[in-house]
Formats: structure tokens, sequence, C-alpha cells
């Protein structure tokens, strides 16, 4: 069956990964994702990750300590759900490298562009760790620079809800779900996917970010193997 995708880059919140403990690491759900994600590799698609942190420490978040300084303690808690990942995957048959954008050699490879091209060619996941590298920025942001730079097809935005909604569908039972949103409508009516930056690196460079929820199993093949119609499309 013709992929619908090609090369994919998925972006996984780390709150994802902490399950319903909301915090830390639930290995049922890392588990669960892991497989979805080896399935549609095993059809022919090429993925690359990028994974948050919140589960471990947000910078924006941490009180009291100084921001530069909580972002760069955010990155390094990416690097440590990027492990659990490869393990996760690897324990499944997937072959993975793991690129981090802050030197680390005992654990990762560092971000290097033509590097992460050729693993994906050999059928490697490749997941990206550690952000840009440089404090300020989003994962969001990452997700949609490594998407640029590796020549993603799309930017997959895993999330717990079914799509974008025009508010919060968890506190408002009447929200509206978008089937198809430009990048600019997303940006005005501050929906929140991701943030400016990461809109208007994918509008560039004509990305598409398609928002789903990945706890549904079977969401990520119908979406690229079946080419049905998953979630919401910000696109232009």
């Amino acid at each position: 069956m013709e992929c619908r995708y090609k090369r994919v880059l998925l972006k996984l919140s780390g709150e994802i990964l902490a399950g319903d403990a909301k915090f830390g690491l639930d290995y049922d759900a890392i588990k669960g994702i892991c497989e979805q994600i080896v399935e549609v590799a095993k059809e022919g698609v090429s993925i690359a990750m990028v994974v948050g942190g919140g589960n471990i420490i947000r910078g924006s978040q941490a009180v009291g300590i100084e921001r530069a300084q909580a972002d760069y303690m955010g990155m390094l808690g990416t690097v440590i759900n990027a492990l659990a990942l490869q393990d996760t995957l690897e324990r499944l048959g997937q072959p993975t490298r793991v690129q981090s954008a802050i030197e680390m050699r005992q654990v990762a490879e560092n971000v290097i562009r033509r590097r992460a091209i050729r693993h994906l060619e050999k059928g490697r996941i490749v997941i990206f760790a550690a952000g840009t590298g440089s404090p300020y920025f989003s994962t969001d942001t990452t997700a949609a620079l490594r998407a640029s730079e590796i020549g993603a097809d799309c930017v997959l935005k895993a999330t717990k809800v079914d799509g974008v909604y025009n508010k919060d569908p968890e506190n408002f039972p009447d929200a509206k779900c978008y089937a198809k949103i430009s990048y600019m409508d997303a940006i005005q009516k501050q929906l929140k996917i991701m943030d400016a930056a990461a809109f208007s690196l994918c509008q560039e460079n004509q990305i598409p970010i398609i928002v789903f929820n990945v706890l549904k199993k079977g969401n990520l093949h119908k979406l690229l193997i079946q080419g049905e119609d998953v979630g919401s499309i910000v696109t232009d």
C-alpha cells in the first residue's frame, strides 16, 4: 500500500509519556505509543521524532530558577525521555539513533543533519533530543526546525485530544474541532497548538501540521498507511 507520507516528524510531548501520572515515565504508555510507531515504520514510513520534557521539568514554569538555566534543565529532561523511547523501540525490534543538540557523546550522537538523513534512509528512527540546544525555544519550534532540515512531508503533533479545537475540549463540552485550518488563522485565534515560530517555519517550508490523538490505538496507522483523515490539519 502506498504510504500517504514518506517521511514524517512526530512531535511527542513529555506529558504523554507520563500517562495518567502526569509526572515521570509511564512505561505502559510509552510501549503503547512505540508499538504504533513500529507498526508504521515496518510499512516503510521514514520517522524522525522530537520529544518534549514537560513530564520531568518545563523551563518556563520552573519558579525561582533563572529562565535560561531552567530551559537547559528542560533540555536534559528531553534526553531522558529520548533514551526511554529508544530503549522501548529497540526492544520491539526497531533500530534507532538518538541525536542531542547538547553534546553528550556517552549517550547520544550530536545533531548532524546529513547523518540524521542517512539514518532515516537506512530505516532507523531518529529521535532528536535537547531541543534546539538554546534556551527560549520550545520543542514545538524544534520540531518545525528538524522537519525542515530533514525534508519531512509533515509534522505530526501527537496529543491527548482529537485535533485542533476553538477552546479547551476538556473544560468546554461545546468546543468545536476544526478539520482544517490555516497557519494564520491558528496564530490569530491563539489556539496554542504550537507557537508562532513553529507555525512560521512550517508555513515558510510548506510543511503541513497534523494534530491528532496518539492515545487512540491505530490512529497513526489510519493516518499514515490507510490514508484516513485523522485529527486536524494546519496548512495554507
